[in-house]
């Protein structure tokens, strides 16, 4: 089944570590990324606040004088528990309510080295293209072999058939931010016909947010 094409990439979503981390490449990596989207006139979407990988790659997409979109729920800007959003700022009442619209408001997304929060994240956009929600590319920056253990997860499920060859191309990596932006370009997302009878339509509210409900 031939793919589709993936529109010209406006506004990148970036997952990553509210800490700085150990490996002083990956502070220096988030700084490159946010400098490749600032030079390629990529505006960011993230998760809001100054901390760790996250206040790094913000700060250089605005130095590069690109919109930078912070989406926080409202619980973690209480005395100031993650710093200053750098640029705008939306607040949001919930983590479900923050990464829809992260999906929403964004054409790729990005995962930098991180913890939890950023896997959830990670697999929340890579479960949600598998069934047909949205169709943007997603992929890792893969720092000094941060995300080599979760690659070769990720293929050892495809050999155990948990997940198919054609999931698994929804998964992209590269070792370089010019490199993988260059790949979420020429992403061509292959819907899987098992699923196509899966319908998901926008909520019939003013706000018009995404409704997950599924429908058959």
């Amino acid at each position: 089944m031939e793919g589709v094409s993936v529109k010209k990439i406006k506004k990148i979503c970036v997952f990553c570590g509210a800490n700085s981390g150990k490996d002083v490449a990956f502070v220096n990596a988030a700084f490159h990324l946010g400098e490749v989207l600032g030079k390629r006139k990529i505006d960011l979407v993230y998760g809001g606040g100054k901390l760790g990988l996250m206040g790094c790659v913000s700060t250089a997409v605005a130095q590069h004088e690109r919109q930078v979109l912070g989406i926080i729920p409202s619980a973690f800007t209480i005395n100031n528990l993650v710093g200053e959003t750098c640029g705008k700022e939306i607040k949001v009442a919930t983590m479900q309510e923050r990464l829809v619209m992260m999906m929403e408001l964004s054409d790729a997304f990005i995962a930098l080295p991180g913890g939890f929060g950023t896997l959830e994240e990670l697999f929340q956009m890579i479960s949600w293209a598998q069934l047909n929600i949205h169709n943007k590319p997603i992929g890792v920056l893969n720092i000094n072999g941060f995300f080599n253990g979760l690659l070769s997860f990720v293929d050892h499920a495809v050999k155990q058939e948990f997940i198919t060859p054609r999931a698994r191309k929804i998964l992209i990596s590269a070792t370089t931010a010019d490199e993988l932006v260059d790949k979420l370009q020429a992403f061509r997302f292959e819907y899987d016909p098992a699923l196509s009878k899966l319908k998901w339509s926008p909520s019939s509210s003013q706000k018009e947010k995404l409704d997950l409900t599924l429908r058959l």
